[in-house]
């Protein structure tokens, strides 16, 4: 079993900034990446970025690029999202999942990939 904890969410005006953590604990040891994602109007949750712990490679979805940045550090079991240029319409619960799984890159923008999930971090954008 995996736990995860987001934190740093809030209020934030548009333009602003501000950075999400999400610490892992327990059987962190065989996690192949860890990923972010949102509501959207018809999906479960929206792929917002994920990364590979091994490579550090990094992936994003195309309305965050350039915005947002998703970084790790592995001496603490903590994933970071770093969300600038916010703006209203990124307005969500975000929530941080991980995998065991060795997979696609295609396949780590789908939810359905990650086994852990944490409880979600409020980000609320006021314009």
């Amino acid at each position: 079993q995996v736990q995860l904890v987001e934190s740093g969410g809030g209020l934030v005006q548009a333009g602003g900034s501000v950075r999400l953590s999400c610490a892992a604990s327990g059987r962190t040891f065989s996690t192949y990446a860890m990923g972010w994602f949102r509501p959207a109007p018809g999906k479960e949750r929206e792929f917002v970025a994920a990364i590979k712990l091994s490579s550090s490679n990094t992936y994003y979805a195309d309305s965050v690029l350039g915005r947002f940045t998703i970084s790790r550090d592995n001496a603490k079991n903590t994933v970071y999202l770093q969300m600038n240029s916010l703006k209203p319409e990124d307005t969500a619960v975000y929530y941080c999942a991980t995998t065991n799984r060795l997979t696609s890159t295609y396949a780590l923008h789908m939810s359905s990939t990650y086994a852990y999930w944490g409880q979600g971090t409020q980000v609320t954008v006021s314009s």
